[in-house]
């Protein structure tokens, strides 16, 4: 009764703590969309620069990463050459530059709830770039569900109060770059066995992102910024925004450490939701029958897809495991019948 009942605490105290990573990175994830939207909204604080937000985000990432790797010790750094670095990170980087400064300039143009519906294209992107680097195999079925979400986005996109053209060209090209390097860090990192988790993804790539997001920062934004004499950097905005930019980072270290990948992408769906909602009900964003139509479909496309990916990972641990009961039989068997030849003969 007494190992029972240990097993049952231990078991619920795993369960809060799960519940507890997936609400501290729902509430951060949460907290720094709609912190980005309001600063470069130009109806809220008015400050629309998405190359120097990012770049102030990761100038300031790059450095509490520096810090938690080489002062504090908090993770190990990895392992890795030059050439590594260059062949592989930095391809990673200057994609990641891409993706954020294009995200973030949606938000200048379209309502936090309709990007959230765009998001949800993200699958899509990921499987059909995997396929075209043959990282995926190509499955009808699979394919059939991909079309589903488009087509689910394609209805919230017609009924959309709101729609801006611009807005989705920058949003639909986020969402094809973040696919592209998700894809890429399987082909470049992990084929090579580089496994980085959010500290050392910050640690070695940030200082990439700054550096490719300072060619088209001093073309399209310093020029505007210099002549801005009224603008003063606000410390406690930009300070804590990029602060919650970081927190959102270790989050995700913890979710994914401590779950799964898998587990973040189920919690991702909720934290759409309630954006939706908040962007309905707080700032007032017009959320129409017609989008809510659409997202319900591509959101089952989406609870569907990663059901897929579920079912599959449990395939895989059950084939493994199995795999693993055979060798360990064979080597008992090999080791029984080497006893019965060593065996004296009477």
């Amino acid at each position: 009764m007494g190992k029972g009942g240990s097993l049952s605490e231990g078991v619920i105290k795993n369960i809060i703590l799960s519940y507890t990573y997936v609400a501290i990175w729902i509430f951060l994830s949460f907290t720094v969309i709609v912190y980005n939207k309001y600063i470069l909204d130009k109806k809220m604080y008015n400050w629309p620069f998405p190359i120097s937000l990012t770049m102030i985000h990761m100038s300031f990432c790059s450095t509490l990463a520096f810090l938690l790797i080489k002062v504090f010790n908090f993770v190990e750094p990895v392992s890795m050459s030059r050439d590594t670095y260059l062949r592989s990170v930095v391809p990673i980087g200057a994609l990641y530059s891409l993706s954020l400064w294009l995200s973030n300039s949606a938000y200048i143009y379209l309502s936090v709830s309709f990007i959230q519906m765009l998001k949800a294209l993200m699958p899509v992107a990921v499987y059909s770039i995997g396929v075209l680097f043959k990282k995926e195999g190509f499955k009808p079925e699979t394919m059939v569900n991909m079309l589903s979400i488009s087509f689910g986005v394609a209805i919230a996109a017609y009924g959309e109060a709101r729609f801006d053209v611009w807005g989705v060209i920058l949003q639909l090209g986020a969402v094809a770059f973040e696919a592209t390097r998700l894809v890429m860090i399987q082909i470049l990192l992990a084929s090579k066995g580089i496994t980085l988790n959010p500290i050392t993804s910050l640690y070695y790539v940030a200082p990439c992102c700054l550096a490719f997001l300072s060619v088209p920062w001093i073309v399209v934004e310093f020029p505007v910024l210099r002549d801005t004499s009224s603008f003063h950097f606000d410390y406690l905005v930009f300070g804590t925004n990029s602060f919650c930019a970081f927190a959102l980072n270790l989050a995700v270290f913890l979710l994914v450490g401590k779950t799964s990948a898998l587990t973040m992408n189920v919690a991702g769906v909720v934290k759409d939701w309630l954006l939706i909602a908040f962007s309905w009900s707080v700032i007032k964003d017009t959320v129409t029958p017609i989008n809510l139509f659409g997202y319900g479909i591509a959101f089952l496309g989406v609870a569907y897809y990663n059901h897929a990916k579920l079912r599959a990972l449990k395939a895989k641990e059950a084939q493994k495991s199995a795999q693993q009961s055979d060798e360990e039989s064979g080597r008992l068997l090999e080791e029984k019948e080497g006893g019965r030849k060593n065996e004296p003969d009477n």
